[in-house]
């Protein structure tokens, strides 16, 4: 036993050691952090640079030889670089409320625990935060594998100019949780229609009988389920912790691979990264042949169109918005053509924005 707590005692002696390195480096990068900021304020350049941290954390994996994994690297550094970037300036994010929400997770997913997160009560609301500079970014849902697309935050480019920055992988696990932790005390449950949808097969199987409600978000009803021991709150972990509540079932959801797709908005676009993603909208009048005439142009230029949405305008009638996601940058030479041929053959064509892919699916 002796030799054990011997070479514990070595072991850690060692790990203190390299703690105290690994502090006189983060802050050795710290001031270098804070020279980068004087010279953006200098130059008016935005702090939040998405192209600069996709470049960071593939080089990092490339780099890693473990025996870290690669997200727990990733997991490191984005605390790093969002501790780093609140040096430089601390970063504003206006999301889909209330806090405890998949979008809060996204939130502090992209951006660390550093940024201020403000919650909102509608998407409206986040866009009008960012347009009126009340936040720097904002954080919206836009699709889920299992629900398809969120035709409210489509809806509100039409009328905003703000840009996508950049994208948000979130995999949904959805956790059935009330006071007690005991299935016998659930007369009710509450969650939002998404998360309802989700696991639809499961509540059918487990809990037939049990009244299943709406509400506006899977925080709100965990709030409700701590209010009432009789209430159930299909949300997500965190939810749990924020409310106090115990876990009844976990992963209740009826698809394991249930991922929601999350879109940063700002008020510029970034720069090419090398693995980018570019989305637009445009306006065409309705007529025979005229989605394969508007698509052409992607075609001959072999660009891989990876999304396109319709929605009707509602000021005009037979007239339609679509929304085109694809591969590439707006500044690469093939897409850029094909934007112009495009441009040509519509009533009206934007670029919502060309920003890193996630590395995360």
């Amino acid at each position: 036993m002796a030799d054990v707590e011997e070479a514990l005692a070595l072991l850690r002696s060692k790990i203190d050691d390299l703690d105290d390195r690994i502090l006189e480096v983060l802050n050795e990068r710290a001031s270098l952090v804070i020279e980068v900021g004087k010279l953006k304020e200098k130059e008016k350049i935005d702090v939040y640079v998405p192209e600069r941290e996709r470049r960071i954390y593939e080089r990092l994996i490339k780099n890693n030889k473990g025996p870290l994994p690669d997200q727990s690297l990733k997991n490191v550094f984005r605390e790093i670089i969002s501790a780093s970037l609140s040096l430089e300036k601390r970063l504003t994010v206006a999301f889909l409320g209330p806090l405890a929400t998949f979008t809060h997770l996204a939130c502090m997913k992209h951006f660390g625990l550093s940024a201020t997160f403000i919650p909102k009560k509608d998407i409206s609301d986040v866009f009008d935060d960012v347009e009126r500079r009340r936040a720097n970014y904002g954080v919206v849902p836009i699709e889920s594998t299992t629900e398809g697309v969120v035709t409210h935050t489509l809806d509100m480019f039409i009328s905003s100019d703000l840009k996508i920055c950049a994208e948000v992988f979130m995999e949904v696990q959805l956790v059935l949780m009330n006071k007690t932790g005991r299935w016998e005390d659930i007369s009710m449950v509450y969650s939002n229609p998404h998360a309802i949808a989700g696991c639809k097969e499961w509540l059918k199987k487990n809990m037939p009988g049990i009244l299943v409600q709406d509400v506006s978000s899977t925080a709100m009803a965990a709030k409700m389920a701590s209010e009432d021991p009789s209430v159930a709150a299909i949300a997500s972990e965190a939810a749990a912790e924020l409310y106090d509540l115990t876990a009844v079932e976990r992963n209740i959801q009826d698809e394991i691979n249930n991922f929601t797709r999350f879109l940063v908005i700002g008020r510029q676009i970034p720069d090419k990264s090398g693995i980018d993603k570019t989305s637009i909208m445009f306006l065409v009048k309705d007529s025979p042949g005229v989605l394969y005439k508007i698509l052409e142009p992607f075609s001959k230029g072999g660009i891989n169109l990876t999304k396109i949405e319709s929605r009707p305008l509602k000021k005009k009638a037979w007239e339609y918005v679509f929304f085109l996601d694809m591969e590439g940058h707006v500044t690469d030479e093939n897409l850029s053509k094909a934007l112009k041929k495009l441009d040509k053959k519509t009533i009206s064509m934007r670029v919502l924005g060309s920003y890193p892919k996630s590395i995360e699916r």
